[in-house]
């Protein structure tokens, strides 16, 4: 099973000039983005809370559909898109 992550380059500082896309598989939303960690470790921390929810600050869309709420555990297929990105936070 094949699932393709358009990750944006938010994640992952400087050095990233352009989003960074991904193949990964697994059943769920979860899954993908745990095997997403293990290829990037050092967006897992951005990715997750310390609970192991997705960062409050993060969006999951499945296909062009929010995933939100209960992302992890929203089912994908063969040949699904995940996009994640960040959410605009405004402030004063």
């Amino acid at each position: 099973m094949s699932i393709k992550v358009n990750i944006s380059r938010y994640f992952f500082g400087d050095w990233a000039n352009e989003s960074v896309v991904a193949e990964v598989s697994g059943n769920t939303v979860g899954q993908c983005l745990n095997y997403l960690a293990r290829q990037f470790p050092a967006i897992k921390e951005q990715l997750f809370e310390g609970n192991g929810e997705v960062a409050v600050g993060v969006r999951i869309f499945i296909n062009g559909e929010s995933a939100f709420p209960e992302e992890l555990v929203k089912p994908v297929r063969d040949g699904d898109v995940i996009d994640i990105i960040p959410m605009a936070i405004s402030g004063g």
